[in-house]
């Protein structure tokens, strides 16, 4: 008896469905092999990546596409691989890590990854579903809201220097009321001079955007980034004690370490220099910029792509 024609279209129409339905979701999706080769990618895996299906197809994922790597900026794709150690022993994980968008800059994602099976039981892939981690429908309504106030700076689209004046106050304010302690960060862009004058100002512009994308994945929700002004960022972290601060400043210090700009054919790696410093009720606003300003003088001096908080 033949196969009635509608028969033989079911697999494949059953195929289609699952793929509508996995490139609906808001989260990315792909599946590797045994190899670690990707076999399937979603819309939301490029949407948050930058990267689409034809770009990755049929690569390796430890071929460093995405660069996962930790807090501390340690590469993940080679020694602490979550899709490699649920392949090898077949246990589902998850994971805090940051991956590199196409465009350069350094992502906060949220990684669960499974193991695929054969009918036998056999692992024969593993799937990663991972989510921008980095609140960025808060921080763009943030930036919708600061550009109505003419409190945007429309290169990198953080916030100006006038509202971080703002918002030193109003953390004085909280510190004068309520006793919540509060620090500062001033960041350095390294060498920017020299990214202007031998690639280009558009490539030094492209520098910042990447740097201010990449510092606002690793710094907190509730912490206030900004341009201070030209190539240096500020950003004002709450409820915090030294540590914490200290912690923050390497982690921005890590990740942009590890974000390359594209610019035409060229790639230039950026790095920042950091310095931070605790509020002090003694030496008000003022004081507490000048101190966090000196910290940054000894990261540079000290080589720079480093980060220098205030001791004591």
């Amino acid at each position: 008896m033949r196969d009635h024609p509608q028969d033989s279209k079911e697999p494949e129409t059953e195929a289609k469905f699952y793929k509508r339905l996995l490139d609906n979701l808001n989260d990315a999706v792909y599946f590797v092999d045994r190899e670690r080769r990707i076999t399937y990618w979603n819309e939301g895996a490029k949407r948050i990546t930058g990267f689409g299906p034809d770009e990755v197809m049929g690569h390796l994922c430890y071929e460093n596409l995405l660069s996962h790597v930790n807090d501390a900026g340690e590469l993940l794709c080679t020694t602490h691989c979550p899709l490699s150690a649920t392949i090898a022993d077949g246990q589902a994980r998850e994971a805090q890590v940051f991956l590199r968008h196409k465009n350069g800059h350094r992502i906060p994602i949220h990684v669960r990854v499974s193991p695929i099976e054969s009918e036998k039981r056999e692992v024969i892939g593993a799937v990663e579903i991972f989510s921008d981690n980095s609140a960025s429908h808060s921080i763009k309504r943030r930036a919708d809201e600061l550009e109505k106030l003419a409190f945007l700076d429309p290169l990198t689209q953080v916030a100006n220097r006038r509202y971080l004046e703002i918002r030193l106050q109003t953390a004085l304010r909280e510190y004068e009321l309520h006793g919540d302690a509060f620090g500062l960060l001033l960041i350095d862009l390294d060498y920017f001079k020299q990214i202007n004058d031998k690639d280009g100002h558009e490539a030094g512009d492209r520098a910042l955007v990447g740097v201010a994308l990449t510092l606002g994945g690793a710094l907190r929700s509730t912490d206030t980034l900004g341009r201070w002004g030209g190539d240096e960022f500020m950003a004002v972290v709450g409820h915090v004690d030294r540590g914490d601060l200290s912690r923050l400043a390497g982690r921005c210090c890590n990740l942009v370490a590890q974000t390359r700009i594209s610019h035409g054919e060229v790639t230039i790696p950026v790095s920042i220099s950091v310095g931070g410093a605790l509020f002090r009720e003694h030496n008000g606003v003022e004081g507490l910029v000048a101190r966090a300003d000196r910290m940054l003088y000894v990261s540079k001096a000290q080589g720079r792509g480093r980060a220098t908080v205030e001791s004591g």
